[in-house]
């Protein structure tokens, strides 16, 4: 009878892991391999070079490249940015199309020293890195010169992310992309 109810007890607490409220994917995609997990907060507590790593490869399987957005909370212009992108729905559009974006936090609690070694010295916050699908770096971009007034210039923002974009995911059949969000949709009305 021991044994029975020790094996009744081990089913049941299988079943309840098993059945229980999880994602039946595991975080798993369709190969079996662990869905990446993109890096949208600036956080101390995480492994940059990790981060960057996994962004890479992940970029390498979906044809795009990496923008390495390097800054903190504790930065205006991170935050600008981030509500810059937020407020225009086609630049969200286009960065998502051409460029895994992974955040390095950069701060006294976390300078990430591993993770921006090879890269040039950031002259000031964000800044931004291009990479290709293999890590290589093929451009470093001071954000003071994307900036207009208190927030940044669209236009600039457009060639800068358009000069970068890999070829294959160039979408220059998405002419509205050089256009805010808002022009779109007045044209849309008239």
């Amino acid at each position: 009878m021991k044994s029975f109810t020790l094996s009744l007890a081990a089913t049941l607490i299988f079943l309840a892991i098993s059945c229980g409220d999880v994602d039946e994917t595991n975080g798993r995609d369709e190969n079996g391999r662990k869905e990446y997990e993109p890096v949208t907060e600036f956080d101390p507590d995480r492994n940059g070079h990790l981060d960057i790593r996994r962004a890479v490869h992940h970029a390498r399987q979906t044809d795009r490249h990496v923008l390495v957005d390097v800054g903190g909370d504790w930065c205006p212009w991170c935050l600008e940015w981030d509500r810059f992108v937020e407020e225009d729905s086609s630049l969200a559009t286009f960065i998502e199309r051409n460029y895994v974006v992974v955040k390095v936090n950069y701060s006294k609690e976390n300078e990430n020293k591993r993770a921006l070694r090879d890269f040039p010295e950031a002259p000031g916050y964000p800044h931004f890195y291009v990479l290709d699908g293999l890590g290589k770096l093929l451009h470093s971009q001071s954000t003071a010169e994307l900036e207009k007034y208190e927030s940044y210039d669209r236009a600039k923002v457009m060639e800068f992310l358009r000069a970068w974009a890999p070829d294959g995911n160039m979408p220059g059949k998405d002419a509205d992309a050089d256009k805010p969000s808002e022009e779109k949709s007045d044209e849309k009305k008239g």
